[in-house]
């Protein structure tokens, strides 16, 4: 491969390669700026170092095919496409991989569970040679798929020998754009490199279009062979100044304008050839079509080849698209009937994919068509076993409009406002009715603040609310909204500056704390103390936390005549301080009153942040009451934000108690809401949940892998506030499956970086993680008598209990049983009293070890109740919470409960012990 140039880039593509720890990058760049290039660059060497390569395309006609993308990844990696999972590890991961195939019954799995099963998958793969996964223009990647493979991403720390390369385009969103992934951004050519590819692919230029040329294509390698080509393509005319003359455009529409001036001068059938192909996916770039993939093949299509519209795929043989401007522009220069025509003779073509006909079926039609109205209703249908709710929800509404009649009309979109509400997806389903009166944009900060409040509440839109706060805020910076006063601006100032700070809180992004930084900066003495406090302690206490824990407990002690919002923003900053308590009786106090007055944000808040010092102080039963509450209050009036927090908050505290299922149904949803819209405030909680669920059920290669999703041992991810807080989940989970020296590095990194100067919490676990990862003994009983003596240690009784039982296990082996009893015993106490029943039999178990007769955990004293009976019955019978609920009537929550307290009863902690713990008891249950 002859490359001009790029020697930062190469040099950094061979490092990658040869790196032998798992990693991600993504290439960023304009179109034709020779990302694919680089690709087969890394691809090649890969190759040449033993690297299994699998590659795969985002095709444009299929961003609405769930899973589609994925499938190119799965399939040589599954020689029989899936169907006997001999490589898959278990039935959970072949159930969650199935789905990808379209074989699957009952609910679609979660991100975290096909993301999970396809890591093992990967890990297995790479035993035997190292693995390189290559995506190409992953901007078409269909939702689903990106989401597997950015979760797949961030985790390939704990997979070595596999990599994952992924190339976009910087001008189009993807969902890669919030993927947290490392990136490596793709620019021009120098001008010397420009000059240097311009004159080996065409030195016939004379010196004047030489310069027009470089001029024109500003370093664009796709521009500086394409624009020459042109030219050459037409001896003895003047080049039209609108091809090489167009500074208002973006480049590659220069360069579509070339290929569709190409495309004008072939005949028809070959035009209609390449339109057939270019809107099914069809030849694009190698990997993109697995054998079981039907695709349109083009035939008669030389006169596209002899003008440099399609090349050979050296390794296949097969035609490929130049670039994929060709095929944009192809569809670009079409007609409506055109299309039309195309897309009738593909749903022939695919009539054994029902989502790939239905794609087809719909761009097809116009006229209300009954036939075609079934088949979209049938590909939903399909959509939804497979995870698809977003495409199946247009789909439905797509049959709708094609339905002849107004009762199925109805019935379709009512079906489609189900799946909308299923999939958490309440504002889409209103925008439907809203959109014809949808109301323009008004840069009036008060409607600014009004839209950006129900945008951020209801819908979660971090994204657009934060330019749109960003934007109001720098207007009244500079002078704008004068006639209300220096005094009503300075009022709205602070309000549009608390609600940007809000926003960059729940983005979790770096980005926009670093736009949120400098606008506040710019703003100089118009930023208050407060504005500032709030600035660094929601974004990164690591980094900006530093000094603030005094002016915060200042502020905690005069919160008379403050309103109730600053009360909840400072109460927040406490919070992320961990020195929320002396807060809390003022929250309690104030937030009936609240929600009494219709402050339903605000006592929304409130309620959430008595949660979290419930749960910090081991109150749990009384956290899981708030909880509920603060669910119910979200879920009414469609605060879809809220809910969600709260879901997590109730995921986080079912996981410490050793319920997982109930942990990991909530994280689900959490996630699959939060991650598509940028939310990182809410997907780094839902890692955290994973990493504390899996901790609880023992499964720590599952625990390490979501903790390394936070952050990387050894370092602290700027502006992620999971990175701190998971120190305890990162530093077990790697000590349990054997990565000490990861371990080690993280707690050190955690002292060198100043944490216990920031917090009480923050001090404990520190001490606890470099306790559990010191090599010396002395070090390790040093820096335990430094976390169980701190002032605030039994603040955090749960931290607590985990370190006492860590420091127990280690004592026991290193000094023998009498000298770890104490911890242990301590330890297990702990955990009974705050109802964490797996760890709690974890601790029983190591006393037992160490010769305590500890009571047995299965006990008859107190009988299960008629209602606990018959679920527990049910469920030891291989049901579902939710088919247990449909039988008994009742919610899948309820039986969750039920089962909660039946466990304790029955001596046990996993659903799979339920039958022989039944077997063992009296057969008179209590009466009701």
């Amino acid at each position: 491969m002859v490359m001009v140039g790029r020697d930062g880039e190469r040099a950094r593509l061979s490092a990658f390669v040869q790196a032998s720890d798992g990693q991600a990058l993504v290439l960023r760049g304009e179109a034709g700026v020779g990302k694919s290039t680089l690709l087969d660059l890394a691809a090649q060497l890969a190759a040449r170092d033993g690297h299994l390569v699998i590659r795969a395309t985002g095709v444009e006609a299929e961003t609405e095919l769930p899973y589609a993308g994925l499938h190119q990844f799965l399939h040589p990696l599954l020689p029989d496409g899936g169907q006997s999972g001999r490589r898959q590890p278990n039935a959970a991961a072949r159930a969650a991989l199935n789905a990808v195939f379209s074989r699957m019954d009952g609910p679609p799995p979660s991100v975290m569970a096909l993301g999970i099963a396809l890591l093992n998958l990967l890990s297995s793969a790479a035993s035997k040679r190292p693995l390189l996964l290559v995506l190409d223009d992953g901007q078409w990647l269909d939702a689903a798929s990106a989401d597997v493979c950015g979760f797949v991403g961030r985790r390939l720390s704990g997979s070595p020998g596999v990599k994952l390369l992924v190339a976009v385009r910087s001008d189009i969103p993807s969902r890669f754009d919030t993927a947290a992934l490392p990136e490596a951004p793709v620019d021009a050519l120098a001008d010397a490199d420009a000059t240097c590819l311009l004159d080996l692919h065409h030195p016939e230029l004379g010196k004047q279009l030489r310069g027009l040329v470089l001029d024109q294509a500003r370093g664009n390698p796709l521009a500086l062979l394409e624009v020459p080509a042109h030219i050459a393509s037409r001896p003895g005319e003047r080049v039209p100044e609108e091809l090489l003359d167009l500074h208002g455009l973006p480049l590659s529409r220069r360069i579509q304008a070339i290929y569709a001036t190409r495309l004008a001068r072939l005949g028809d059938t070959v035009r209609a050839e390449l339109l057939t192909g270019a809107l099914d996916g069809a030849a694009a770039r190698s990997g993109d079509s697995p054998a079981s993939t039907a695709r349109y093949r083009m035939r008669g299509v030389d006169e596209a080849v002899a003008c440099g519209l399609l090349v050979v795929e050296p390794t296949t043989g097969n035609l490929v698209f130049r670039h994929p401007l060709v095929r944009s522009s192809i569809v670009q220069l079409a007609t409506t009937d055109q299309r039309r025509s195309a897309h009738r003779a593909l749903a022939q073509l695919h009539q054994e994919s029902p989502e790939r006909r239905a794609t087809h079926l719909a761009a097809a039609t116009v006229d209300p068509d009954e036939d075609v109205a079934a088949a979209l209703e049938a590909a939903a249908r399909s959509a939804i076993r497979r995870g698809g709710a977003r495409m199946a929800v247009s789909w439905l509404t797509r049959a709708a409009e094609l339905s002849e009649n107004r009762t199925d009309q109805f019935r379709r979109l009512g079906d489609a406002a189900y799946v909308a509400g299923q999939a958490d997806r309440l504002g889409q389903a209103r925008s439907l009715a809203l959109a014809a009166s949808a109301p323009g944009s008004d840069d009036n900060p008060a409607t600014v603040l009004a839209n950006a409040y129900l945008a951020l509440y209801q819908n979660g839109d971090v994204r657009a609310t934060h330019r749109q706060v960003t934007a109001a805020v720098e207007r009244l910076r500079d002078g704008g909204a004068d006639r209300h006063g220096p005094h009503r601006n300075g009022e709205v100032l602070d309000r549009l500056v608390s609600l940007l700070l809000a926003i960059s809180q729940h983005t979790g992004s770096r980005t926009a704390w670093d736009r949120t930084h400098e606008v506040l900066a710019s703003l100089g003495d118009r930023a208050t103390e407060r504005a500032w406090m709030y600035a660094g302690t929601w974004s990164d206490v690591v980094r900006h936390g530093a000094g603030w824990s005094e002016p915060v407990e200042r502020a905690a002690a005069r919160l008379e005549n403050q309103d109730p919002w600053d009360v909840t923003r400072l109460a927040v900053s406490a919070y992320h301080l961990d020195v929320l308590n002396p807060l809390r009786p003022h929250l309690e106090c104030v937030v009936d009153r609240e929600l009494d007055t219709g402050a339903v944000s605000s006592g929304i808040v409130m309620l959430h942040l008595i949660m979290l010092d419930q749960m910090a102080l081991g109150q749990w039963d009384a956290a899981e009451h708030t909880g509920h509450r603060a669910l119910a209050l979200a879920t009414e009036p469609g605060h879809g934000l809220f809910a969600h927090q709260t879901r997590a908050y109730l995921a986080q505290l079912a996981a410490v108690r050793g319920r997982e299922e109930e942990a990991r149904d909530l994280q689900a949803v959490v996630d699959a809401w939060a991650r598509p819209r940028g939310i990182g405030f809410l997907t780094q909680l839902a890692d955290a949940i994973g990493a504390t669920t899996a901790l609880s059920a023992g499964d720590y290669e599952t625990a390490f892998l979501y903790a390394i999703g936070i952050t990387a041992p050894g370092a602290f991810r700027p502006y992620t506030y999971q990175a701190s807080r998971t120190l305890l989940d990162l530093v077990e989970a790697a000590l349990h499956t054997g990565r000490v020296e990861q371990a080690r590095a993280h707690a050190l990194a955690a002292r060198d970086t100043g944490l216990p100067d920031i917090s009480p919490r923050l001090a404990l676990i520190t001490y606890g993680a470099l306790a559990m990862t010191a090599a010396d003994g002395g070090e390790a009983a040093d820096m335990y008598a430094r976390a169980q003596s701190h002032p605030a240690a039994e603040r955090f009784p749960f931290e607590l209990a985990r370190i006492r039982l860590a420091h127990g296990i280690r004592v026991r082996r290193a000094q023998g049983d009498a000298a770890a009893r104490t911890f242990l015993t301590r330890a297990a106490e702990t955990f009974d009293r705050l109802g964490a029943t797996a760890w709690a039999e974890r601790a029983r178990a190591e006393l037992r070890a160490a010769g305590v007769a500890t009571p047995s955990t299965s006990t008859t004293a107190v009988p299960l109740t008629w209602q606990e009976r018959r679920v527990a019955e049910l469920a030891a019978g291989g049901l579902t919470n939710k088919e247990i609920g449909e039988r008994l009537r009742l919610s899948p929550r309820t039986v969750s409960a039920h089962l909660y307290r039946a466990f304790p009863k029955l001596g046990i902690t996993k659903r799979a012990a339920l039958r022989d713990a039944l077997s063992r008891m009296d057969h008179h249950p209590a009466a009701p």
